[in-house]
């Protein structure tokens, strides 16, 4: 498994593991059904709602199943 990485996109990172979702919404970002999902990377949506970037790339990617 690759790593998750910042530019991915969050539809992309959703469709790797159920569990993503709910790490996600954890750290502030509710994407499930989102219609930014599809052409936001990871980077724009902690941006464009305040989520410490690092802090989420490293819990996704310890969570990846």
């Amino acid at each position: 498994m690759s790593r998750i990485t910042e530019d991915m996109l969050v539809c992309e990172v959703l469709e790797l593991a159920l569990n993503m979702e709910a790490v996600l919404e954890n750290h502030g970002l509710p994407c499930h059904g989102c219609p930014g999902a599809a052409n936001e990377t990871l980077k724009e949506a902690a941006d464009g709602h305040g989520v410490d970037l690092a802090l989420l790339l490293e819990d996704l990617n310890r969570n990846v199943k």
